[in-house]
């Protein structure tokens, strides 16, 4: 069975404080690194408060999340395949940008 990638969707605007329907939690298989990427696993992910921002479709100083799309946040994670450069070997910590490419610890 291969290794699944768990991810959180944004299935509609949250009308004042988001609720668990507002999101949709899914899984994917989790992707092999292509030439010049890395595989990161995340360990820690930041909740802000700028992720609610990101849910709306106003005007802001962030693009917002698409409906359907993978919530985004600040991870702090491990690589755990490479297909990069040396410097970035399997075992190195590093900082990803996004919860929805890699599987969680």
């Amino acid at each position: 069975m291969p290794e699944m990638n768990l991810q959180v969707l944004l299935r509609r605007r949250p009308q004042g404080a988001p609720v668990p329907g507002d999101f949709e939690i899914t899984e994917t298989p989790v992707p092999q690194p292509a030439e010049g990427e890395v595989l990161v696993r995340a360990r820690f992910l930041s909740l802000d408060p700028y992720m609610r921002g990101r849910m709306s479709d106003a005007k802001s100083y962030a693009q917002p999340v698409q409906l359907g799309a993978v919530m985004e946040g600040q991870t702090v994670g491990e690589v755990v395949a490479s297909r990069a450069p040396p410097a970035s070997r399997p075992a190195i910590r590093c900082w990803a940008a996004s919860a929805g490419s890699a599987s969680p610890a």
